[in-house]
């Protein structure tokens, strides 16, 4: 029996993603549905569900500390220990763009109308370049940041892909933000509250949020930019933290994982703020960990991969949270990996290379492996 539903569109199928019915004048997804067939009532839609989809066609070059976003109908998977720039289409075929105008590694990556950016990053010192590809993966490189940095977090909000904090290499840590509208001309907001590199970057409703990193003050900061560009500070994090990751489901910014800066102390924790920017604790990670990848695809938040500093040190381990912050368990990734970087494109959520292993037996290297998650 076929658990999904489809309707026309100029004469062609095309199937549903999402259904809602109002209930006391608001909208209700519908989870399930049914027809019935000989007096039996048949499950014909249940889409939705995530599941786990397995390995698929390997990045070109084997790397970490790359970044990762979605422009169109591609996921793009940029930089790492080399200039290569895939690209997965929602059919997961892979090929690959025009490089990065340089290599470089510990780069940023967000999406702002039509163009994927990716932005700083660190090769013989630190980086101010900004690749752009639109939907098309022509690449074009705008204005620099005003700042070479790596190890800095990107997000967008309204009109802007925001690029904030990072550090030079050599110590030296920013609070700088830079913001790129749509036609790709860069303006400077207020800074953080103070310089950071290894922070998180995600966006809640009008808001920009950066949170945590490691730098010379207190590491537990967010900050929240809104479409305006207006800088305002939330409830901090209930800890020091960095090397985090972070993503949005719902209506939920989830802060999750982590090292403290002084980097003895693995985290497990993971923090919410809503479209108010309140926080509140949701159900910490299975394990604690850090360096990991985080995205989202439906109704579900996924935290794949990571670093602890225990004997076993590098995972493969994917929570979930769905859009109520229930946790639960995925199948594991493909690879044992840190440093990884993690996008969604069509009905697929992709985790690729990073450092690891490739069996819990196996030696570690820089790996090439990427693993799909879907919604069936």
């Amino acid at each position: 029996m076929a658990k999904k539903a489809y309707v026309g569109v100029g004469g062609i199928a095309r199937k549903i993603k999402k259904g809602y019915i109002g209930i006391g004048g608001k909208a209700r997804k519908i989870k399930k549905a049914y027809i019935g067939v000989g007096g039996v009532a048949r499950p014909f839609w249940s889409g939705g569900n995530l599941a786990y989809y397995g390995k698929i066609t390997a990045l070109s070059a084997a790397r970490q500390k790359l970044a990762a976003t979605t422009v169109g109908n591609y996921a793009l998977f940029g930089g790492g220990s080399a200039n290569v720039v895939d690209a997965y289409d929602a059919s997961l075929t892979r090929t690959t763009p025009t490089t990065l105008s340089k290599s470089r590694f510990g780069l940023a990556a967000t999406t702002v109308g039509n163009c994927a950016l990716f932005g700083g990053g660190y090769y013989n010192g630190g980086s101010n370049v900004v690749d752009a590809y639109d939907a098309s993966l022509t690449r074009t490189t705008p204005t620099i940041l005003s700042k070479s940095r790596s190890n800095l977090a990107a997000t967008t909000v309204g009109n802007y892909a925001l690029f904030g904090g990072g550090g030079d290499g050599n110590g030296s840590v920013y609070d700088t933000v830079d913001a790129y509208n749509a036609g790709l001309t860069r303006t400077i907001p207020a800074a953080l509250s103070t310089g950071v590199s290894n922070l998180a970057a995600t966006t809640i409703g009008s808001y920009a949020l950066f949170g945590g990193g490691a730098g010379n003050h207190e590491t537990d900061q967010v900050i929240a930019y809104n479409t305006g560009l207006t800088k305002s500070t939330p409830t901090v994090l209930g800890a020091d933290r960095a090397n985090l990751a972070a993503t949005t489901v719902g209506n939920h910014a989830l802060f999750g994982g982590g090292v403290t800066s002084d980097g003895t102390s693995v985290k497990g924790d993971v923090y919410v703020y809503d479209t108010n920017l309140t926080r509140t604790t949701g159900t910490s990670l299975s394990l604690g960990r850090f360096d990991m990848a985080a995205t989202t695809i439906g109704d579900y938040a996924l935290f794949g991969g990571g670093a602890r500093l225990d004997s076993s040190p590098i995972l493969a381990r994917v929570d979930i949270y769905d859009d109520k912050l229930v946790r639960s368990r995925m199948s594991q990734l493909e690879s044992w990996v840190r440093n990884l970087a993690a996008a969604t494109v069509g009905n697929f959520a992709l985790f690729g290379g990073g450092y690891g292993m490739k069996s819990e037996t196996s030696g570690t290297a820089t790996q090439s492996i990427v693993t799909a998650y879907t919604l069936n």
